[in-house]
C-alpha cells in the first residue's frame, strides 16, 4: 500500500507544515525570506562559510527523494499506475498553491513543483515505454 504513495509528497507535507506554521500562514508574503534564512553554516576547506537554508535542505531532501521516486518508476507492479495518479494529482495540488497561495509563491516550492512534475512525466513515459515492448505483433512486425 505504502509502495503506492508518492514519496514526494513528504517534502511538500514538510514545506506546508512550514508554511502554515509562519505568522500570516499561508498568505504570508515574507516565505522566500524565511526559507532563505541560514539554519546553521559548514565551514569549508577553503575556509569559507556555507549557509545552510531550510530551503536548501527541503531542496536536497526533494532531489534525493525525486531519485527514489525515478527509481520507482521503472517497476511494472499494479502499484506503480496507482503511483501516477496519485503524483499528478499531488502536481495538481502543487500547482494550485502556487498559483493562489502567497506562501507558496517562492523558488524552493516552484523547484519542488518541478520534480514533482518530473516523476509525473518520467513515471508516464517509463510505463509507456516498457508497455510498447511488451507488446508482440507477432513475425516482421517492427
Amino acid at each position: 500500500m505504502f509502495a503506492a504513495l508518492p514519496l514526494l509528497a513528504l517534502p511538500v507535507v514538510i514545506y506546508n507544515l512550514v508554511a502554515l506554521a509562519m505568522p500570516g500562514g499561508v498568505q504570508a508574503v515574507d516565505a522566500g525570506v524565511r526559507l532563505a534564512a541560514p539554519l546553521f553554516t559548514v565551514r569549508m576547506s577553503s575556509h569559507v562559510d556555507w549557509p545552510v537554508s531550510l530551503g536548501d535542505v527541503l531542496l536536497g531532501v526533494g532531489l534525493i527523494v525525486l531519485f527514489v521516486e525515478l527509481l520507482k518508476s521503472t517497476e511494472s507492479r499494479g502499484a506503480a499506475i496507482v503511483n501516477h495518479a496519485l503524483s499528478m494529482l499531488l502536481f495538481i495540488a502543487c500547482l494550485v498553491e502556487f498559483l493562489l497561495f502567497p506562501a507558496f509563491a517562492t523558488s524552493v516550492f516552484f523547484l519542488l513543483g518541478v520534480m514533482v512534475l518530473l516523476d509525473v512525466l518520467a513515471g508516464f513515459i517509463v510505463t509507456i515505454v516498457a508497455a510498447r515492448r511488451d507488446i508482440d505483433f507477432g513475425p516482421g512486425a517492427a
